[in-house]
């Protein structure tokens, strides 16, 4: 039977990986923080070289997720290196994009009314994308559910080889489309950034960068304090 199990170096990388980007997040959330409180015209280029770099902090989050997606996407759809918290807020595999529009509702007061009517169009747009994302991933789980799938994993104990070809080909064929779901939804979240700083002004995107890893970050402490005491209480 041929399987493709994440071999244990895979995941222990991407998990110092992860620890190692959160103290880069804080690292930008100090960043960010200091330039908006020192905001002034002579540094507009100051704070676009921010932006980009803390764009690129988190396209290197999406590139680190992509090579394990391809080595055991099921693992990012529940990972271990987040706390049981921060699992249940996600949506395919990550936050929602509609996520972002409402971290810059609550960090951006300033809006123009053209900024306001380009964010409503934008709204408007991820709404449509999360629509049919979530539709494919109830498609998903009804098929993980099907008939077929749920009788060959009730005899996987006393399975023959010709089922066992049967039982390889629909984990495949399950394996192949979500991880389209996690390129589809990862592909929604960071058009729907690039569109949000497209509209914004510099130091409106630092405003939202500010509030998005400042969310980011607070759930994860929180999350993980939880966790914590959970385990010691003996509490499930």
């Amino acid at each position: 039977m041929a399987q493709n199990p994440t071999e244990p170096n895979v995941l222990e990388s991407f998990m110092t990986f992860f620890q190692g980007w959160l103290v880069r997040q804080q690292s930008f959330l100090e960043q960010l923080h200091h330039s908006i409180s020192s905001e002034s015209a002579n540094e507009v280029n100051q704070q676009k070289s921010l932006i980009e770099q803390v764009l690129a902090h988190y396209q290197e989050y999406y590139e680190e997720t992509a090579k394990l997606a391809r080595q055991d996407v099921f693992l990012l759809f529940c990972p271990p290196w987040l706390s049981s918290f921060e699992r249940t807020l996600l949506w395919a595999a990550g936050y929602k994009p509609s996520l972002i529009l409402r971290i810059v509702d609550g960090a951006v007061k300033d809006l123009t009314d053209e900024q306001t009517r380009r964010m409503e169009e934008v709204k408007a747009e991820t709404k449509n994308g999360e629509k049919e994302l979530t539709e494919t991933l109830a498609r998903l789980q009804q098929s993980v559910a099907a008939p077929p799938m749920v009788a060959l994993a009730r005899r996987i104990g006393r399975i023959m080889d010709g089922e066992i070809s049967s039982l390889d080909s629909a984990i495949e064929a399950l394996k192949t489309s979500m991880l389209r779901v996690l390129e589809d939804a990862d592909s929604l979240r960071k058009s729907t950034v690039s569109k949000v700083v497209e509209i914004l002004s510099p130091v409106q995107t630092l405003k939202f960068l500010a509030a998005a890893a400042q969310f980011q970050l607070q759930v994860r402490r929180w999350g993980m304090e939880r966790d914590s005491q959970k385990a010691l209480t003996g509490v499930v």
